[in-house]
């Protein structure tokens, strides 16, 4: 993940240190899963950002090529359906951080297959899609390794589950 260039040198470290707390824990499920049977595809995400146009709204989750190819080949083939899904997300390290880190686990459990997908996000950032997600009760994470070779979308419908509360009623409150 890259970090954004606004961010300080100790926000940076504290996001640095979230996101590979995360991808640790991510591989470490992954791997519970693998032992009860499941097929587990965990995705590292090289980007992940907030998109708002015409052609899908949510966000951008940008995975390497091959990634992306299994995770497609899966979906489009119609060998995994996704019918459920998990969402751990991580408290905040720290009061004053911007920074939110969540894991979405998208699940087929006909045919015990789970796509793993770490999120780390600037809620600042992210703030328009997560308020369309809010009102319109759908999280779209759509994940991608160029926008024009087109996407896999996995919907959420309870966006909260990646926010912190406090986040909800701040702006609430404005």
């Amino acid at each position: 993940m890259t970090a954004d260039e606004s961010t300080t040198d100790d926000e940076s470290a504290l996001a640095d240190a979230l996101w590979t707390d995360l991808l640790e824990d991510t591989r470490d499920l992954a791997e519970e899963y693998r032992e009860d049977g499941w097929d587990a595809i965990v995705l590292e995400p090289t980007d992940i950002a907030p998109v708002d146009s015409e052609e899908r709204v949510g966000l951008d989750v940008t995975v390497s090529a091959d990634e992306y190819d299994v995770v497609a080949g899966l979906i489009d083939d119609g060998d995994v359906t996704i019918t459920a899904a998990d969402v751990y997300y991580r408290p905040l390290a720290a009061e004053e951080t911007d920074q939110r880190v969540a894991l979405a686990v998208e699940r087929d459990d006909a045919s015990e297959t789970a796509i793993f997908v770490p999120l780390a996000y600037d809620i600042t950032a992210v703030r328009p899609a997560f308020e369309t997600a809010l009102l319109e009760e759908q999280l779209l994470v759509h994940v991608l390794a160029a926008p024009d070779d087109g996407w896999v979308s996995f919907s959420h419908d309870d966006p909260s589950l990646f926010l912190e509360k406090s986040d909800v009623r701040a702006w609430d409150a404005e």
